[in-house]
């Protein structure tokens, strides 16, 4: 599909209309490399080191803001690398951020029940929002935050200081949008694309042009119209238009429902199990991929306003797919031996809402 949909805008670019597949294809292998690796590599060991990859990721958020190292693209400063080849620390940080996070949930289980320890870690979270929107890159900001969140509802912690969060969130959103023309102008056009055809509407007229009319099964492979010059990146953010396009409503439903299959693959281990860890570091992992998946498609058939979120294993983009198959492979590493290590059975299965049952009136006595 990442050829289907960016061969007509490699070969107007480039002269080689297969310059993004081949370039896919390595970051393919080198996320499979990763995916072997993290295969391997015991669950135990992000345990260990998660603070040490948290403060890595963050030093290269903070590299990437410095002019003459972090690389500006589409006007954000938001990839470090050399040339055509660089990295995206956002998407880092959000592997880093994850892991850092299970281990303080699993190592202080209870403690965000204390007022003064949840203001003090979400703030400690906004700063690292912060310093990914001064990039800007917002939509991997809101992916991050919305992952620790999701962390944060299966923890304990007190009703109102959620709610009194969410208050200062949608506060400080509300702000960033009428802080910045641009955003304001996303919402405006999401409201009524129509209003600005050729402007800030654009983007999502043609998305809609290219789905709407694609019926049960498409207009076929490589058949697309809209990828002649119409829909601006058809292989990055806007791939899942150029898939029900081409393959209809049914390939659109078969893509889901894999996307489904792995998200009840996640959430099923996490709830399964016996070590604290290795479940918050699954959930986690699991709501990254949900939340990224929702808000992709959510954009290109026009719920939401307009932010770059690439849709996982699908768009075009290194940094994202390798971090994907790396956190897919630790996935399957806690799936793999988790059942081993009945030794790390801490009070995981009390503590989880889901795990709350009724004992038996013989496993009393």
């Amino acid at each position: 599909m990442i050829y289907s949909a960016s061969s007509i805008w490699a070969e107007y670019k480039t002269g080689n209309p297969y310059y993004y597949l081949l370039r896919q294809a390595l970051f393919f292998g080198v996320g499979l490399f990763g995916y072997i690796i993290a295969a391997k590599i015991p669950y135990t060991f992000w345990l260990k080191h998660a603070n040490k990859i948290f403060f890595a990721c963050l030093l290269l958020l903070i590299l990437v803001l410095i002019p003459g190292i972090g690389i500006v693209r589409g006007g954000a400063r938001s990839w470090i690398g050399i040339g055509d080849f660089s990295i995206q620390p956002a998407e880092f940080m959000k592997l880093g951020l994850i892991i850092f996070t299970a281990k303080f949930l699993s190592k202080n289980y209870g403690i965000l029940k204390k007022n003064r320890y949840f203001y003090f870690y979400m703030l400690f979270v906004g700063i690292i929002f912060g310093l990914i929107l001064l990039q800007p890159d917002f939509g991997s900001g809101l992916i991050m935050v919305a992952s620790i969140v999701f962390l944060l509802f299966i923890g304990e912690f007190q009703l109102k200081n959620i709610l009194i969060g969410l208050l200062a969130a949608g506060t400080g959103l509300t702000l960033m949008i009428l802080a910045a023309p641009y955003r304001l102008e996303r919402i405006i056009s999401f409201m009524d694309p129509w209003k600005d055809p050729l402007g800030s509407g654009f983007q999502i007229i043609q998305s809609l042009y290219a789905i709407s009319p694609a019926s049960l099964f498409g207009y076929g492979l490589f058949k697309s119209k809209q990828k002649y010059f119409y829909l601006p990146e058809p292989g990055n953010d806007f791939i899942f238009a150029i898939i029900v396009e081409e393959l209809g409503i049914f390939g659109g439903i078969i893509l889901i429902g894999l996307f489904g299959v792995l998200i009840f693959i996640g959430y099923k281990l996490a709830r399964s199990t016996k070590d604290t860890f290795a479940g918050y570091l699954v959930f986690g992992f699991t709501s990254l991929l949900m939340i990224q998946v929702f808000i992709n498609i959510a954009v290109v058939i026009g719920l939401i306003p307009v932010t770059g979120v690439t849709l996982p294993f699908v768009s075009y983009g290194g940094s994202s797919l390798v971090i994907s198959m790396f956190m897919m492979g630790i996935i399957y590493n806690v799936l793999k031996t988790s059942k081993k290590d009945l030794s790390f059975y801490a009070p995981w299965e009390p503590r989880l809402p889901w795990k709350r049952k009724k004992k038996k009136h013989y496993e009393k006595s």
